[in-house]
């Protein structure tokens, strides 16, 4: 039985994608030559690696063993790779890094650029997900290291202390709850003198803290109504002054944002918007060279006292 490193590569792949087809569009292969190869992978093994349906495949569990070792060897490799290049011409390599979006759209920005600065040949993959699937995500192998909120599932990962950042209120200043010291989601429907309909200026569809407030206020029984979609918390904000609905935004963006924008902050009480943010992974000693200094460059954020921290966040404003 003798499994080079594409196959094993290929292998999660396929696995991750789901289908072989998306698996050899992650591995620019062709569907003939990724599916000759599984198929020698199996012959070799003497037992199948997938189970076929009709949506697309998912491992068996020889495929299950495949893939935890395969994932094991790659990350070896990469670990070999990222040593070596030390003695050459500097750190090299390519990190995954799975983040929320308060994260991905306020904390992140400085942190990264200043390891990307001081590595040129270092790259790094962000992909935006829910909190809840950062964590799995970390802990299935799909990324490196994860920043996400603690009420994620972190069972089974080292965590360390990202950054806290509350959900807030962003309101037109004319609104009736513009003065409130803070409100609740519920305060929030009553005062719009149409409960339980609240009009909203909301971040796209698809995005995962707006699917987190819509999943809080379905689970209390109001109803969201969105004038208008957006892709950026600015955007948000900036439509909120122009009093076309209210916003729901971390506290950091709703700060920075208000600096230049006639909007009123209010503190949601909402136990579920009292948001910590941690940074995960699933074993340090696991991490490849380049990844181990992101995890560095992440952790040093988090222990930067606050006036360092502030200045932090002006310079990615």
């Amino acid at each position: 039985m003798r499994f080079d490193l594409t196959d094993l590569r290929l292998f999660i792949h396929v696995v991750e994608a789901g289908s072989i087809t998306g698996g050899a569009t992650r591995a620019h292969m062709t569907l003939a030559s990724a599916s000759q190869r599984v198929r020698g992978m199996e012959d070799a093994l003497g037992s199948a690696l997938l189970q076929r349906h009709a949506q697309g495949v998912r491992p068996t569990e020889a495929g299950r063993t495949l893939l935890h070792h395969a994932r094991i060897v790659l990350s070896q490799m990469q670990r070999l790779h990222g040593e070596l290049t030390e003695y050459g011409d500097g750190l090299r390599g390519h990190v995954r890094l799975l983040c929320n979006t308060s994260a991905m759209m306020e904390h992140l920005p400085t942190p990264l650029a200043d390891l990307l600065v001081a590595h040129p040949r270092l790259s790094v993959d962000v992909e935006e997900r829910a909190s809840a699937d950062v964590a799995e995500g970390v802990r299935m192998g799909q990324g490196d290291i994860g920043i996400c909120s603690d009420m994620a599932e972190l069972h089974g990962l080292v965590q360390q202390p990202f950054r806290n950042d509350a959900l807030m209120l962003v309101l037109p200043r004319s609104h009736a709850l513009a003065g409130a010291r803070q409100s609740s989601l519920a305060d929030l429907a009553a005062s719009s003198g149409r409960p339980p309909e609240l009009a909203m200026v909301g971040l796209s569809a698809g995005n995962p803290l707006q699917e987190l407030v819509s999943r809080q206020a379905q689970q209390q029984g109001l109803r969201l109504r969105y004038r208008v979609r957006v892709r950026s918390l600015d955007a948000v904000c900036r439509l909120v002054e122009q009093g076309i609905g209210v916003g729901i935004v971390p506290r950091t963006a709703a700060a920075r944002c208000a600096r230049g924008m006639k909007i009123a902050r209010v503190p949601l009480t909402d136990a579920w918007a009292a948001q910590r943010r941690l940074v995960c992974v699933r074993g340090e000693s696991e991490l490849a060279p380049h990844a181990q200094r992101l995890w560095e460059q992440l952790t040093a954020v988090a222990a930067a006292p606050p006036a360092r921290a502030r200045r932090s966040l002006n310079a990615s404003g």
